[in-house]
């Protein structure tokens, strides 16, 4: 971790409330530099034993309360990870941009320039969360093909 990433980090948890702590420090790390959304069993891996998974999990939970991170389901049911974007906030997500389902190599992706267009529904109804999630074949594996 470079030491400017790393100060980032840290301003991110103390503005949110939270304890820098070398495992949260760690999670972001991951997650930052990933290209496509992270499953925690994929973190688990990464981490080793050096954070078990009950701590792992507390913190992707922590992380997305906080808005600091948002959940996407791949075609498989699992829940993958992503940084949100800055206009996220504790129990306010805003990341209403589309997903993107590898069929071949099985990444997720946030394509964020792609947004989910405002959508009317009936009275009565209160939206608590947009996903949109598209499958077919990454810019990656169409290039290997």
């Amino acid at each position: 971790m470079e030491q400017n990433e790393t100060q980032q980090y840290e301003d991110l948890l103390v503005k949110n409330g939270l304890k820098r702590t070398g495992a949260r420090l760690q999670v972001l790390d991951i997650l930052s530099h990933r290209e496509s959304a992270t499953s925690q069993p994929y973190l688990e891996n990464v981490v080793g034993k050096e954070i078990d998974r009950v701590t792992l999990y507390r913190i992707l939970k922590t992380f997305e309360e906080k808005g600091i991170i948002h959940r996407v389901l791949d075609n498989h049911g699992t829940a993958n990870y992503a940084i949100c974007s800055n206009s996220c906030s504790e129990h306010n997500h805003h990341d209403e941009h589309v997903h993107f389902n590898c069929n071949n190599c099985l990444r997720v992706y946030c394509l964020d320039d792609v947004k989910i267009p405002a959508l009317k529904i009936e009275k009565g109804f209160q939206i608590a969360d947009m996903n949109l999630v598209v499958s077919g074949i990454c810019k990656d594996c169409n290039k290997a093909n």
